[in-house]
């Protein structure tokens, strides 16, 4: 099945309602990023509010089944279903006016809300299916990633918890549960950190696909991919001391490229072990 084609057969269906504004094709397949657990992400924009009717006539028209619908909940709608011949579709709706708050927010304000960086990402990276006057505004207005976005996400994300100064205690005491979840956290803290150190927008709020986005990235640690799969695979200690070191690097790497950062606070924070 040729999902990009399966997409551009459904905005075909949506765009026929007047109140859809633009269509944008996000995810793998906009990105060619596709493989054969992946579904068609569409993001209706939308002049004014959709009804339920809305939502549901492209739906019955595939003779789709839904698997999730949801009410209007933090600025979006929500759906996804599945095709009569077997395509699953996950369907964001938003306003028009809610897409340029968000953009101003995070381009503006340097609000690193993952949710709305998700939605710029996928602005800077969709593909226009429907209003391309309107998806062109949109991503004119992302191109230019903001230093003060930079910064933000740098500094935030080497909080890393104070969770993590009792690492060494969690191994001592065989708390694996907690001890891989700190672990993961601080991972994901690293993957924010290199995010902004590299000017890209954070594409999903748990970092799915997270070797492609890496492979994007200019600055980073070396064997950074390898090294990242490998912590969460190998013996504890030796895990521990593996990502030590990468919090190292990083660190080196922000002090380097972005030396008008303070970041001496969460240095002092990150050295600190019970």
């Amino acid at each position: 099945m040729d999902l990009k084609q399966k997409a551009i057969e459904m905005a075909t269906i949506y765009k026929t309602n007047s109140k859809v504004d633009a269509i944008l094709l996000a995810g793998s397949v906009a990105l060619g990023w596709e493989d054969e657990f992946s579904d068609i992400e569409l993001h209706i924009i939308w002049k004014e509010a959709p009804t339920d009717d809305d939502r549901k006539v492209p739906i019955r028209s595939v003779e789709g089944r839904i698997l999730t619908y949801h009410p209007y909940e933090d600025e979006e709608w929500s759906e996804s279903y599945v095709t009569q011949d077997g395509v699953k579709l996950e369907i964001s709706s938003f306003l028009t006016s809610c897409i340029q708050s968000h953009i101003e927010d995070v381009m503006v304000k340097s609000d690193v809300n993952f949710d709305k960086q998700c939605l710029i990402a996928s602005i800077e990276n969709g593909v226009g299916l429907y209003g391309h006057s309107v998806i062109d505004v949109f991503k004119k207005s992302v191109v230019n990633y903001p230093s003060e976005l930079a910064a933000k996400m740098i500094t935030d994300n080497l909080d890393l918890g104070a969770r993590w100064n009792n690492r060494r205690a969690l191994i001592e005491r065989k708390d694996w549960l907690m001890f891989y979840n700190v672990l993961c956290d601080v991972q994901k803290k690293l993957m924010g950190v290199l995010f902004g150190l590299n000017s890209i927008y954070v594409h999903h709020p748990a970092y799915k696909w997270m070797s492609h986005k890496i492979k994007e990235m200019h600055i980073k640690p070396d064997d950074f991919l390898s090294r990242m799969n490998n912590i969460l695979l190998g013996n504890p200690s030796e895990s521990l001391s593996s990502l030590e070191q990468l919090v190292d690097e990083v660190i080196k790497l922000v002090e380097f490229y972005q030396p008008k950062i303070n970041i001496e606070k969460q240095k002092q924070n990150i050295s600190y072990v019970k």
